[in-house]
């Protein structure tokens, strides 16, 4: 990754931004011409996966709450590096009353935390932070925690012995490391009759984690569970399991995040369950931080928005459709 990204000239960074935006997603548009509210400017992961779509819709239902102005921006892949940084910097040039970014590779932003600073633009963070010192809080999921939590059940469903493996979507972003290490970390430590014999990547794309998932099936015949880290990874093991035509329940599909198509899988015996978050909560956490340090005061260094196991045994109950989005 050329870092020298971030010495891009203004008008150059929003050009390219604006491009990024046409393959990714935005809604900037006029929404900061408002000068009558407070403006925030949130740069995410992503755009398209319905996550970030819930993301994006916690933070407008606390925008309109508190009176202030959201647009959201995200590129179209999580390996995008490039493109979000170029939309940082737009949204840096912007001059916003404060940013929330997620960052996609957390040593390639720093410079431009460094860029917010000198221009004394308040930074909070969602879902991956940067590491900067700059930044005054993050909301996100105890990642680790709910790694552990995805083991625990494996082991549970495996009967506590097997071969499984670990379809993740990054191993450079802060939630695929800590996912796939919660996960790892707890079968270690609390089950070693289970063995991890694969760890592959698939960049959160369907596709990818797809074909990955079914060269894992075929490269070990006694694979008893597959694990995906994110939304694309874990439904690119749905497919895999449905182009191959193994029978629901013959592997043991664990998940993380929910949406649509996730929920549909484990409705019908493909997944067993899976780790949902709270992307609304995360949303309505970030614009929240935001306007307490527009307001001057400083908001909790790290906000956790919790996380759930769910399956088809509690996708009903109150607490947990209240977590899931389609």
């Amino acid at each position: 990754m050329k870092k020298n990204i971030v010495f891009l000239a203004a008008a150059a960074a929003i050009s390219l931004a604006l491009a990024g935006c046409s393959a990714g997603g935005s809604d900037a548009g006029d929404a900061a011409a408002d000068t009558d509210k407070p403006y925030i400017a949130l740069v995410s992961k992503g755009f398209q996966h319905q996550f970030w779509q819930a993301v994006k819709s916690g933070a407008e239902s606390k925008a309109a709450e508190l009176g202030v102005t959201v647009t959201f921006d995200g590129p179209a892949s999580e390996t995008e590096v490039d493109s979000q940084l170029q939309m940082l910097q737009a949204a840096i040039d912007k001059k916003p009353d404060a940013i929330g970014y997620a960052a996609l590779d957390p040593e390639a932003c720093v410079s431009l935390m460094d860029a917010a600073k000198t221009a004394s633009i308040p930074v909070v963070q969602f879902d991956a932070g940067c590491n900067s010192d700059y930044p005054l809080s993050i909301a996100k999921t105890d990642s680790l925690g709910a790694g552990a939590l995805a083991a625990d059940h494996m082991a549970e469903l495996i009967g506590g012995k097997g071969e499984v493996a670990i379809v993740g979507h990054s191993q450079i972003n802060s939630t695929g490391v800590e996912r796939r290490d919660g996960f790892v970390e707890q079968m270690e430590a609390e089950y070693p009759d289970i063995t991890i014999v694969d760890i592959q990547y698939g960049d959160g794309d369907h596709l990818k984690s797809a074909d990955i998932a079914k060269a894992m099936i075929a490269a070990h015949p006694d694979l008893k569970g597959l694990y995906g880290t994110n939304e694309g990874s874990a439904i690119g093991i749905v497919n895999a399991v449905g182009e191959l035509g193994l029978d629901a329940g013959e592997l043991t599909v664990i998940g993380f995040d929910s949406g649509q198509a996730q929920i549909d899988a484990i409705t019908n015996g493909l997944m067993a369950g899976a780790i949902t978050q709270n992307p609304i909560g995360i949303g309505e956490a970030t614009v929240q931080a935001a306007f307490d340090a527009i307001n001057g005061e400083t908001p909790e260094k790290v906000i956790d928005t919790g996380y759930f196991w769910f399956d088809k045994t509690n996708m009903e109950d109150a607490e947990i459709a209240a977590v899931l989005y389609k």
